[in-house]
């Protein structure tokens, strides 16, 4: 059995997979964990992505971190394939593969059977015109009147994305998420639990993070990062907070400007995600503040393996 820790950003994901790989290591069960956050991926991208430092994983084996250049883009299909192969490897070896991460449409990818369209050049070619012709909101608006669900869940500021879903859409007839939607077929058994918080506590902990990180050395990052290509990024130079910091850097946002417009996408970004696993019935919701949070989800992941065992 597949354990994925899922949530909103800032509700706790890392802390809670770590005592629960310390729980289950007591019980002489091994622990893996598989990176399911899309930014996590890239070299060098810590402070703003909260990565965890190699020192604090306390033992436990991660995978899927670090494995990307700034310059590379991400992509879905990729991260499917690679996470699939490191959860086979996981399993082979007698442990159990835990996915975590905020980032819906990588987990989705992953637990459940999900094949991905193919592209059509042409389509494609087509909507990369209109993205620079019409610009990034009215493309996103087409997105939102054809499939709002997929709008929703990718947001109004990736137009690469936002470009393969239209392209999708014409290519199968269906909705860019209409394979993600039905989760009656999981590529493996898998218990899905997702951090929850009550909305007003969120957005607390969300603005107090954005501001740690400028006060942890975000822009030190950033230049770090910029020699090397962060801007030709497609996609790591879109990152939340990394954007900011890049105009911050070149005096285009002063810093009060580049942390409140982090927060504020931080925000939107969250509330997408909980959207995004709202409409998955796979979800098993937990109070993210509760005091007995490591109690209950062991005992539902106990329960879980033993079951998978017993199958």
């Amino acid at each position: 059995m597949i354990i994925a820790i899922t949530g909103a950003t800032g509700t706790g994901k890392s802390a809670l997979s770590l005592r629960l790989a310390e729980r289950l290591r007591a019980r002489g069960v091994t622990v893996e964990v598989v990176n399911a956050d899309a930014m996590q991926l890239y070299r060098g991208m810590n402070i703003g992505t909260a990565k965890l430092p190699p020192a604090e994983r306390e033992g436990v084996e991660h995978h899927l971190i670090d494995v990307l250049d700034v310059t590379d883009e991400a992509s879905v299909a990729r991260y499917q394939h690679d996470a699939r192969q490191a959860i086979d490897a996981i399993t082979a070896r007698g442990n159990v593969a835990m996915l975590v991460g905020g980032s819906g449409l990588y987990l989705a990818a992953v637990l459940t059977n999900f094949e991905f369209p193919g592209t059509d050049a042409e389509r494609r070619a087509h909507w990369e015109g209109e993205l620079e012709r019409l610009g990034l909101a009215a493309l996103h608006a087409e997105l939102e009147r054809r499939d709002p669900e997929a709008a929703a869940a990718i947001g109004p500021h990736n137009g690469r994305r936002i470009v393969r879903a239209l392209e999708v859409g014409e290519l199968t007839g269906k909705p860019f998420t209409a394979g993600l939607g039905a989760r009656t077929e999981p590529w493996r058994p898998y218990r899905q639990f997702a951090l929850g918080l009550e909305r007003a506590q969120l957005v607390e902990r969300l603005d107090e993070r954005v501001r740690s990180m400028w006060q942890g050395g975000l822009l030190d990052e950033v230049t770090a990062l910029l020699p090397l290509g962060l801007e030709r990024g497609v996609t790591a130079s879109r990152a939340i907070g990394y954007a900011q910091a890049i105009e911050q850097l070149h005096g285009r946002l002063d810093e009060a400007q580049a942390i409140e417009q982090t927060q504020a996408l931080t925000r939107r970004y969250a509330r997408r995600q909980v959207s995004w696993l709202r409409r998955d019935a796979a979800t098993e919701w937990v109070d993210a503040a509760a005091d007995d949070l490591v109690d209950q989800v062991d005992r539902q992941v106990a329960e879980g393996l033993v079951d998978s065992m017993g199958s």
